[in-house]
């Protein structure tokens, strides 16, 4: 059964995701494009001054690229879902509801892991060739955060096309704005060191949304 909920993530996802990947490749590359030609032009001790005088990260370029990279594979998923009305044959498969929807969570979830850790392990390869580690190391201490706003995007995303009322879509949407507001207010590199665990587990907790709207959609509630 899990093969099959697999395979169908795939067939809903598979021309968005290749259109994120392709994004992600382009934006880095734009990004690490015009790196080059600052260093070929200036010299590698402007980034270094740009890093510890002005504190800036070289990589802003990525700031809201999660978070819009988890919104559009969250509706990936579960717009077909809603949409076409899948989700009621969905939950009537022989195959309990709150592990189908936890594993289809945990492939978007996976899905955005392995995508983020790519980019930063090559984004962190490149600027190691100019600034030395500790500095690297501070950049993506940074940018952590960046990519918790990307699965947060995606577990408040999925919990509203989950929703059957708008009543509280708009309920959801405003906690939503709200928390991705938190994790975007602070530009100062590593301002969120302190408390990332704590919006860790908050995010995670985001994903109790999902099984409300589930069960809520079971006990008939719509507009």
């Amino acid at each position: 059964m899990n093969k099959m909920i697999l395979y169908k993530e795939w067939l809903k996802t598979r021309w968005v995701l290749l259109g994120i990947v392709l994004v992600f490749a382009a934006v880095t590359f734009y990004c690490f494009l015009n790196l080059t030609k600052v260093v070929e032009i200036r010299g590698g001790g402007l980034l270094w001054e740009a890093m510890v005088e002005k504190d800036a990260l070289l990589v802003d370029i990525f700031r809201y690229l999660p978070a819009v990279a988890g919104a559009f594979l969250a509706l990936a998923q579960f717009v077909p879902e809603v949409q076409h009305k899948r989700l009621k044959l969905t939950l009537h498969l022989p195959y309990p509801q709150k592990r189908m929807l936890l594993v289809m969570v945990a492939i978007g979830l996976l899905i955005l892991t392995v995508l983020y850790a790519l980019q930063a392990g090559v984004s962190a390869f490149l600027l190691a060739q100019w600034v030395p580690v500790e500095l690297v190391s501070r950049v993506f201490r940074t940018t952590l955060v960046w990519y918790l706003a990307g699965w947060a995007a995606y577990l408040f995303t999925s919990a509203l096309c989950l929703e059957p009322t708008w009543k509280t879509r708009v309920l959801v949407l405003m906690v939503a704005s709200a928390f991705l507001y938190l994790l975007f207010l602070s530009g100062v590199p590593e301002a969120y060191n302190g408390f990332l665990p704590w919006l860790v587990a908050y995010t995670l907790l985001s994903g109790v949304l999902l099984f409300h709207g589930v069960a809520r959609f079971k006990e008939g509630a719509q507009d």
